[in-house]
């Protein structure tokens, strides 16, 4: 069973669902702190999905080897059994996942938020190895993120801003949770995005205090699209958890409203 969390109600004015979907470590919760919420309150039914082994949903496999196809898989399942095609915004790894959701389905949107790019993870897991080669090390052997995220300081490191009030950082960091290894290698080589297969117009965007993907992988992915990014100032990794949410969630909003949606 996948845990969805559904909020509001579709509207004359946003007559597509919006069906969020969320990164490595993380599940639905990072989506209802702030953004269902706002979403439900401008006239859209939001929806938040937690993959298979992550939140309350569960996994009929071991984590170390659900792949990004299962993910996709979950994506699929949600959106099936919707009235309407929805609007599908990926953070982060979820941003894969909805790069490669769209390679073979009908969207009237999509939505890429500090997503991992089309080129992959490659030059993530370099980066990250040189600052903490020894759990990191570890982290790709067992599969066990608590090797990486030992500290809080690291989690601030890679998802967050230093404007993030200690006490919510606390509290994200203690919601932390493994990721497969099979992930890993599907989002280095065995199965990265195709653009020239997405049709769905696409709204980038990036901050440029990311921990994880780089200002120039944000852009990179955009030119991928035929579209250009966006980069929020001061702006962390989890750009629906952090101070500044509202001004991403408002951008999103007057974006899809633009787009008719």
């Amino acid at each position: 069973m996948l845990e969805l969390i559904d909020k509001g109600s579709c509207s004359d004015t946003h007559p597509a669902p919006l069906l969020f979907v969320h990164g490595a470590w993380h599940a639905a919760w990072c989506w209802e702190e702030h953004f269902l919420d706002f979403f439900a309150d401008n006239g859209y039914r939001a929806l938040a999905l937690s993959l298979r082994g992550h939140g309350g949903s569960s996994a009929s496999k071991p984590m170390l080897t659900i792949s990004i196809a299962d993910y996709v898989d979950d994506v699929v399942t949600v959106a099936e059994g919707l009235p309407t095609p929805p609007v599908v915004i990926g953070h982060s790894m979820g941003g894969f996942v909805v790069q490669k959701y769209l390679e073979t389905h009908r969207a009237p949107a999509g939505v890429l938020l500090a997503s991992i790019p089309p080129r992959g993870i490659g030059p993530f897991l370099v980066r990250w190895t040189k600052r903490q080669p020894w759990p990191m090390t570890k982290a790709l052997l067992t599969g066990k993120s608590s090797h990486i995220f030992r500290s809080p300081e690291i989690v601030r490191e890679k998802f967050y801003s230093q404007q993030t009030p200690e006490n919510e950082l606390q509290r994200y960091a203690a919601l932390i949770q493994d990721e497969g290894r099979r992930v890993s290698l599907d989002a280095s080589f065995l199965l990265l995005p195709r653009p020239k297969r997405v049709t769905t117009p696409l709204l980038v965007l990036g901050g440029d205090r990311d921990g994880c993907f780089t200002v120039k992988e944000v852009h990179a992915t955009a030119r991928a699209y035929g579209t250009e990014a966006e980069v929020f100032a001061d702006m962390g990794h989890n750009m629906m958890l952090e101070p500044g949410w509202r001004c991403v969630a408002e951008r999103i909003h007057s974006w899809l409203t633009s787009q008719g949606i």
